[in-house]
């Protein structure tokens, strides 16, 4: 599943094409043909992420959410498409540039009171650090309020929204918590230090369009193979490139999770 900062670069590429333009919607699979119809010919207004939820506003319409799920794709064209394959859940086209979504778990249309309570169900999203709602403050009152491993409550998007599985290791990694710490026994600092920690990588990422959590003078160029650019993720059966002590595994939160017992302690 895209993390979060994924989604953010998928908004603004779509504000980029389509904002401020009229758009024509069909439903190939016709799953979501009324819905296509519905917003056909509309002028599309914003674009906004928020986690991993992604709303497309319209002139005199409902919203469009999106949520990509596990198999939910995007393919955007800006010259001659090919056709859309029959899975093909929506297509947006408008000056010139066509974005084909297929896979979804969530396409819908919603209306402003449900698009905000989806949003009051989302915790604070780093890559909005700073505005009303999304920061260090109510993470820290998310976190006071659970009793779980941190390293389960930061995969809960109703904490902290955005943060995916590898977020999750790194975060904690660099921030030196053990993931199997209690959420409402971090202290005010620990909390500060991964929200920090999460915002800083999540920018990163939003920024260049992949994630990569280790010094660049430790990576190697070229895709990531076998936790390169990492510093715990995927990284079992290596050793930590902090204090070369081994890297471990387990499953937490129905996803693995790595982390380093020597650089993350237990409290």
């Amino acid at each position: 599943m895209p993390e979060g900062h994924v989604i953010h670069r998928y908004a603004l590429d779509h504000r980029d094409r389509l904002a401020g333009r009229v758009v024509r919607a069909t439903s190939p699979q016709g799953r979501f043909g009324a819905g296509a119809r519905r917003i056909d010919g509309r002028k599309l207004i914003d674009v906004d992420a928020h986690g991993k939820h992604l709303f497309y506003r319209f002139e005199r319409a409902e919203a469009l959410h999106v949520h990509l799920g596990l198999y939910g794709k995007f393919r955007s064209f800006d010259a001659k498409p090919p056709p859309p394959t029959p899975a093909t859940r929506l297509t947006l086209l408008g000056g010139g540039n066509t974005i084909y979504l297929a896979g979804p778990s969530v396409c819908e249309l919603v209306e402003p009171w449900a698009e905000q309570a989806i949003l009051d169900r989302l915790g604070p999203d780093p890559l909005k650090s700073g505005t009303e709602g999304n920061t260090v403050e109510v993470f820290a009152s998310n976190l006071a309020r659970r009793r779980i491993p941190i390293g389960a409550a930061v995969l809960d998007q109703s904490v902290i929204a955005g943060v995916g599985n590898i977020f999750r290791s790194e975060a904690l990694f660099v921030a030196g918590i053990s993931p199997h710490t209690p959420a409402n026994s971090l202290t005010d600092s620990e909390v500060a230090e991964l929200w920090a920690v999460c915002v800083t990588m999540l920018e990163k990422g939003l920024a260049e369009g992949r994630i990569v959590t280790v010094a660049r003078s430790r990576v190697r160029p070229g895709p990531r193979r076998n936790g390169a650019g990492l510093y715990v993720y995927q990284r079992d059966q290596q050793i930590c490139r902090r204090c070369n002590g081994p890297v471990s595994r387990e499953e937490m939160a129905n996803r693995t999770l790595w982390w380093c017992g020597v650089c993350q302690p237990p409290g």
